[in-house]
């Protein structure tokens, strides 16, 4: 199935309101209690607009929200595709080459990990400081887009200035937040003890079979996640990768306790 030009799916969300928010929000599993926080102006499901999966994971009810939240315009996503469905990377990927043409500049990635670190606790907050694909492909993998890289840069993906705010903002509300390496894998099975036991040595601190794949989109975009590269040019897209550590089986555990600590940082 060929796929829309991010344009085509731009220009139907530019129909839906109009608001022109610079900052979009990905709500993973257990993540979904934020949507209550936010003011919502208008939402489209994902089903209505071009190139667009309709996730079937429970919690991700697949629709877009136009809103605010703490008085900032945001464009909210509740929920995503994941590869383990059987979907091609260039398919889960596309709504961030979505945003990325209706104008979005900084992206929020958040999802429930497994943590690696024995230092970590059910519930913390883990910003990413790198990533390891073990994922088996690359998003990027194909023909190039004209007019960007071929060979994209991924020395350092995550943005340090964003990553100072953040954890600037969990320090004035006294919450402890980590900052680690996130090892992304296909799923849909979880890990034996064998290949947890690999990924540590590898210097992963939480794993888990969502939301690697886009950070690479976003970096070929023009854009980059929570630390991106210094001294990149006057514009350039910044985005933040922010997960919850825990029990991938129980992604759902923590709900709105959960919700309510992720809106104070935010």
């Amino acid at each position: 199935m060929d796929l829309p030009s991010p344009q085509a799916a731009a220009t139907r969300l530019k129909k839906v309101s109009r608001l022109r928010p610079k900052l979009a929000i990905v709500l993973g599993s257990g993540f979904h209690h934020v949507l209550p926080a936010l003011r919502a102006d208008k939402k489209i499901s994902y089903a209505k607009i071009p190139g667009f999966l309709v996730p079937d994971v429970s919690s991700h009810s697949g629709e877009l929200y136009f809103g605010k939240l703490g008085g900032t315009p945001v464009l909210v996503l509740s929920g995503r595709a994941h590869f383990y469905k059987g979907h091609t990377t260039e398919r889960v990927t596309f709504p961030t080459q979505a945003l990325a043409a209706f104008g979005i500049r900084d992206l929020l990635l958040t999802n429930a990990a497994g943590g690696i670190n024995k230092n970590f606790r059910t519930g913390d907050f883990m910003a990413l400081t790198d990533h390891i694909n073990w994922m088996g492909v690359n998003p990027l993998r194909g023909e190039p887009v004209p007019g960007r890289p071929r060979f994209v840069d991924m020395t350092r993906v995550y943005n340090q200035k964003l990553s100072t705010l953040l954890f600037r903002a969990g320090k004035s509300d006294n919450l402890k937040l980590r900052r680690g390496v996130y090892l992304a894998v296909s799923g849909p099975s979880y890990e034996t003890p064998a290949e947890i036991r690999a990924f540590a040595r590898l210097g992963a601190h939480e794993h888990g079979a969502g939301g690697n794949g886009g950070t690479a989109m976003r970096i070929e975009r023009g854009g980059g996640f929570l630390h991106h590269k210094p001294g990149g040019r006057p514009g350039q897209r910044q985005s933040v990768a922010f997960g919850r550590v825990g029990n991938r089986k129980k992604g759902e555990a923590f709900g709105s306790g959960i919700a309510e600590k992720f809106c104070r940082v935010l």
